[in-house]
C-alpha cells in the first residue's frame, strides 16, 4: 500500500514537470523566470550608419530573444533582430549610438556579449 501511494504522488509531481521540461527545451518557455515578452518589431526610416553582429550566449528560448530585441530597441536609433538559431543579433544604427551601450544593454539582461563586429 504504502509503494502505491509513493507511486501516485511521483507521478503528480513528475508529469507537470516533464511536461514543463518539454516546452522549456522547445524554446517555447519563459525561462527567463518572467512573463513572456512581446517583440516589437521596431522599424526606423533611412539607412543605418552602422550595422554590428553581436554573438550573445546565454539564449536559450524565444522569451530570451524577445527580450533582447525588445531592449536594444528601447534604445533611441537603434533597430535589432536576434536570431536565437545562431545565437545573433543583427543590430543596426541610425544615430551615433556607441557600441559600449549595445554591449551593456544585452549584458544587463544576465546575457554574455562574446564578440561584436561591424559589417
Amino acid at each position: 500500500m504504502q509503494n502505491v501511494i509513493i507511486i501516485v504522488i511521483l507521478i503528480i509531481i513528475l508529469v507537470p514537470a516533464v511536461k514543463s521540461t518539454i516546452t522549456h527545451l522547445k524554446g517555447e518557455g519563459s525561462c527567463c523566470g518572467g512573463p513572456k515578452e512581446k517583440s516589437v518589431h521596431k522599424k526606423l526610416p533611412g539607412k543605418p550608419r552602422k550595422v554590428y553582429t553581436v554573438h550573445i550566449d546565454g539564449m536559450h528560448c524565444d522569451n530570451c530573444k524577445n527580450r533582447v530585441e525588445k531592449h536594444l530597441d528601447a534604445i533611441d536609433g537603434v533597430v535589432a533582430k536576434v536570431k536565437l538559431s545562431r545565437n545573433t543579433a543583427k543590430v543596426s544604427v541610425y544615430d551615433d549610438t556607441p557600441e559600449s551601450t549595445i554591449v551593456e544593454t544585452i549584458e544587463k539582461l544576465d546575457f554574455k556579449v562574446t564578440e561584436i563586429t561591424e559589417q
